[in-house]
């Protein structure tokens, strides 16, 4: 039994989850009671994405033997499905307890995930003290510190993680995209090679990313946008990705509902107004409209919660990994609006429990917009429209989470536009159904910051406050794609960058101007 288990660690270290899970089965079979057979298969289902087999598996393990570590993973795997209460009483079964520097590591992981960048950047500290060896650690604690503005520090850890492994192209990404001038060119020099070098199509498109990053540094755009090009053209090629394939969900999108209407008084509902819903295309000014509300003395953050989605999983019991997709939300008109409402209130019920109301920035929530409004007919839904190209241009630009299916069309400028237009069309329509719905026009919150802040204020059934206006003195943590940008002061520097990339915006053009969507006079 010792060796089997034994054998099943080597195996994990070396990602050989087939041996490894053949070999603690076998352990298994010879002593069902082996705890750590059970956690170490719910650590080879979570490396698969497989979470909530993964919980059980671990939830298993600490039934037989109660265990620190096995705490720690637990945490991460409900953080990673989005169950924020679960995993904080998991991380209070641990955290003031010695632990190894990996199992301090993931209980920063899950406490990151959550929002507590404080206390997770602890929990990174006192794994660093304990293993200064460690990349991923470093890593990490470099994410942390970036969330919570610290760039300088960030970068130091980043160049840590790189020293002790080079071939850590994350690392490489996420140094460049702290956007630090100083260095570009030596940094061009080394991604360069590391681009050439690539043996996989994902560290190709992070060094790609790095890449194009400083080379707008340089303002040697047309360098850039090749650098993408070249990544994201190596990429397309082992997506099985159609535009079409997107038709089908804003269709769904469209058409949802529940079966018992919200504004039935014959029908119960869910009265909460806690939640204000910041939805719109990624890289369209979310966070800034975030930053602005949560500076209100009412309002905290939620960060990009999974709640809705996860909500309405769970209570359609569709088949499938994915949260969003198709049958779900068709599924729903079996649903009573107020349960999902109910259901989504409970699981949020940690967020920013400290203030009234709070602010859940998933910009992928408009997919819900008509389910949100039926489900909690007293939340404020706020979605961003910024001009369709430097939309599009800031979505190529962005590296999105390679694992998930719901950005593929960020890999092709013509993609991105035809999503888009069905984005526009979409809310477009819903706003003039939704009472509770807002759009808000990026271009002139900018210019405009006070009257455009106060109308949204008004929206949310807030008093006007004046540190809304100064999103830079706001110092929550934030962990979007504008870490950066959000902790300057509102500006307009943002607004016709699209340019920069003209020479290779025609095809974009077209599509737009094929499905109908307004585009500025100097782009036409």
């Amino acid at each position: 039994m010792q060796s089997l288990h034994h054998d099943a660690i080597a195996a994990i270290n070396q990602r050989d989850y087939v041996r490894a899970h053949k070999l603690l089965v076998e352990n298994l079979q010879h002593s069902p009671a082996h705890a750590d057979s059970y956690f170490l298969l719910g650590i080879i289902n979570s490396e698969l994405g497989q979470f909530q087999k993964a919980i059980a598996l671990i939830q298993k393990a600490l039934s037989l033997r109660s265990e620190h570590e096995y705490y720690a993973y637990l945490a991460k795997c409900f953080a990673i499905t989005g169950d924020f209460s679960q995993a904080l009483a998991a991380i209070d079964h641990c955290i003031d307890t010695d632990l190894s520097a990996n199992a301090l590591d993931t209980i920063g992981v899950a406490l990151s995930r959550v929002g507590d960048h404080t206390r997770a950047l602890h929990c990174f500290e006192r794994a660093l003290a304990v293993s200064q060896n460690n990349a991923q650690v470093y890593y990490n604690y470099a994410v942390s510190l970036k969330f919570s503005g610290d760039f300088s520090g960030s970068a130091q850890a980043f160049d840590q993680a790189i020293a002790l492994n080079p071939d850590f192209y994350q690392a490489y990404f996420a140094r460049s995209d702290l956007k630090i001038k100083n260095g570009a060119a030596t940094r061009i020099e080394v991604l360069s090679q590391r681009f050439s070098q690539a043996d996989s199509d994902d560290a190709a498109l992070h060094y790609g990313h790095a890449l194009a990053i400083e080379y707008q540094q340089l303002r040697r755009f047309d360098d850039a946008f090749n650098a993408l090009e070249s990544a994201k053209s190596r990429k397309r090629q082992s997506l099985n990705y159609s535009s079409k394939q997107d038709n089908t969900l804003f269709a769904a999108a469209a058409k949802a509902t529940f079966g018992q209407p919200a504004g039935n008084d014959a029908n119960p509902r869910c009265d909460s107004n806690r939640p204000i819903f910041v939805m719109g295309m990624p890289r369209s000014g979310t966070t800034l409209v975030e930053r602005i509300l949560s500076g209100h003395s009412q309002v905290g953050s939620g960060g990009e919660l999974q709640d809705f989605g996860i909500a309405l999983k769970q209570l359609t019991q569709t088949p499938g990994n994915f949260v969003l997709d198709e049958t779900t939300l068709s599924q729903a008109s079996q649903l009573a609006a107020h349960l999902v409402g109910e259901r989504y209130i409970e699981r949020t019920q940690i967020v920013a429990s400290a203030n009234d109301r709070f602010v859940d920035k998933l910009p992928f929530n408009f997919f819900y917009a008509n389910l949100i409004q039926q489900a909690l007919p007293h939340a404020k839904m706020i979605c961003l429209l910024r001009d369709p190209l430097d939309t599009c241009i800031g979505n190529y630009r962005q590296l999105f989470s390679i694992s998930s299916p719901y950005y593929h069309y960020a890999n092709k400028l013509e993609w991105i536009g035809a999503f888009y237009a069905q984005f526009y069309h979409f809310i477009q329509a819903a706003a003039e159904r939704l009472p509770n719905l807002l759009l808000v026009d990026y271009e002139q919150l900018v210019a405009s910051p006070e009257p455009q802040i106060k109308q949204l204020l008004t929206h949310c059934e807030l008093d006007f406050e004046a540190q809304c206006l100064a999103v830079e003195n706001n110092t929550l943590p934030v962990s979007t794609a504008s870490k950066v940008q959000v902790r300057e002061p509102i500006n307009q520097r943002s607004i016709g960058r699209w340019r920069q990339f003209a020479a290779h915006t025609g095809p974009l053009i077209d599509v737009l101007k094929t499905n109908h969507v307004p585009l500025n006079q100097d782009a036409v």
